[in-house]
């Protein structure tokens, strides 16, 4: 083909791929694709040549990379759907090879390691223009509207711009809640887009992967719900299903909340049984949660929260060993709770203020980043369009959006006044159960983990004057005074303690 006749391009036919090249088509934008091995796009293309939805009939089946550049209208704009990684690289050297030029934009949309984004950035300019962009939602997200959380060169955004706000997932503006009912061939087209530009180079990377670190965190907590109501009260997954529904139509209205309330109500077709009982109890990971967890603690920024649900994963993937472990270690005599309604609704309040701790710490992880990466990150802005196509969504996403509309410089979201009165109504049910677990053997370590971020950041005075009192002891490390001013450093000779010595 030597005529450009598309719109965009994307390499990567897998699922994912599959589905955005769809969304995409859906908004009248024409779409040129390729993927290495060819028969999977010559099926793509072959699959919707006659289907009833004529936006389709435009996809551009490119047999190589020279034709699918050529393909492309000026300035080309190309999506990238590919394992992240080497992979990635592999791809702009073969663009590049293919005849793309400095001014092409090539978007990666996988889940890319933020600082492999700022490097391409800077390793391809003057070969093509790279852009990464978050992209979240899943497969269905991805046909019917992604959460896009783009970041890059921004003359290059103001030519993405159109397509990834068509793409993206709408939301009433008037309620915050998503709109829902999008079909192949008739994409929703009102409500505001949940996508913005979030900032230079690895930006949008880097807020994805804050996403995933929420996410990590808001499935355990859930996780650790059901396993307090199953374990505590002996309550079946189908009536597990009900109270989850009942949940979903309060203030923890959520897209995992929702899918967890499916997935109770789900029966295994084999055996009969639950569903959720004939899975074995051992989560996997593909790193994003680990990213998270590892830049919380080299920023020095406590995500407890999210860093103890990347620890669940791993104990959980321990299971060999705890079947050993479940037959030689003690435990309390699990006891079913007396006064069931009212233990369902502490466990309701535990996961609702365990949930806000976990979204407070990623945000402040952004904050910190913004300041080590000159980002400037718009915290209402992410939180808005994070309230719809994406997996983290929930009702009080809105909340969190008229927290940073009423002050965008709040330094920990516990401290705006509707959380602060959530936090009141609520802890001492919070405590109640993290207490119960303890005293019933039953783990809910981010449950934990959250209360002691809560009571810990409302703490004026930490045991951290014996910790460093501790390191200047052994090892000369100093210490401030609380009677000096902040940023003077003394230390104590303390076999001679008559001798403090000023250092700065």
């Amino acid at each position: 083909m030597s005529e450009a006749v598309a719109d965009v391009g994307l390499i990567g036919l897998a699922v994912m791929g599959q589905n955005l090249v769809l969304n995409i088509a859906d908004h009248g934008y024409r779409v040129a694709v390729y993927n290495r091995t060819t028969s999977v796009m010559d099926e793509f293309i072959a699959e919707h040549e006659d289907d009833p939805f004529p936006e389709h009939a435009g996809l551009v089946g490119c047999r190589d990379l020279r034709s699918f550049v050529k393909a492309l209208r000026r300035p080309r704009k190309i999506i990238i759907l590919v394992k992240a990684g080497a992979a990635v690289d592999a791809v702009c050297d073969a663009l590049v090879e293919a005849g793309v030029e400095p001014d092409d934009i090539v978007v990666d949309g996988g889940n890319s390691l933020w600082t492999d984004t700022i490097r391409r950035e800077k390793e391809y300019k003057g070969r093509l223009t790279f852009f990464g962009s978050g992209v979240s939602g899943g497969e269905t997200g991805a046909r019917f509207g992604p959460s896009l959380m783009p970041g890059g060169d921004e003359a290059a955004w103001a030519h993405l711009k159109p397509i990834w706000e068509a793409i993206a997932a709408k939301v009433d503006p008037s309620t915050g809640k998503p709109l829902e009912g999008a079909e192949p061939g008739r994409p929703i087209t009102g409500g505001e887009a949940c996508t913005t530009y979030i900032g230079a180079n690895g930006a949008g990377h880097y807020v994805k992967m804050v996403h995933n670190g929420i996410e990590y965190a808001d499935m355990q907590l859930i996780g650790e719900a059901y396993h307090l109501l199953r374990a505590g009260l002996g309550i079946p997954p189908r009536e597990l299903g009900d109270i989850f529904d009942e949940w979903n139509d309060g203030d923890l209205d959520s897209f995992l909340v929702e899918i967890t309330a499916d997935i109770l109500h789900q029966v295994d077709p084999i055996s009969g049984a639950p569903m959720v009982d004939v899975i074995l109890d051992r989560a996997g990971q593909k790193g994003t949660g680990k990213w998270t967890a590892i830049n919380a603690l080299d920023m020095g920024i406590p995500a407890t929260s999210i860093t103890e649900a990347v620890f669940a994963r791993a104990m959980s993937a321990m299971k060999d060993e705890r079947i050993v472990a479940s037959q030689f270690l003690a435990g309390p005599k699990r006891r079913y709770q007396d006064r069931p309604t009212e233990f369902i609704a502490m466990v309701r309040d535990a996961l609702y203020c365990s949930k806000i701790c976990a979204y407070a710490q990623g945000f402040q992880l952004m904050r910190a980043a913004q300041a080590e990466y000159g980002w400037t990150l718009n915290f209402g802005e992410i939180a808005r369009i994070w309230r719809g196509g994406c997996i983290i969504r929930a009702r009080f996403l809105q909340k969190i959006t008229d927290a940073y509309t009423l002050e965008p410089e709040l330094a920990n979201l516990l401290l705006d006044p509707f959380f602060r009165s959530q936090f009141e109504a609520r802890h001492a049910n919070w405590r109640q159960i993290v207490a119960t677990g303890a005293l019933s053997g039953i783990p809910c370590p981010a449950f934990a983990a959250s209360l002691a971020y809560y009571d810990a950041y409302r703490t004026e005075t930490l045991p951290a004057n014996l910790l460093q009192a501790q390191r200047d002891y052994f090892g000369a490390h100093t210490y401030e005074r609380v009677d000096q001013p902040r940023g003077t450093f003394f230390h104590l000779d303390w076999p001679d303690p008559t001798r403090p010595q000023v250092l700065s």
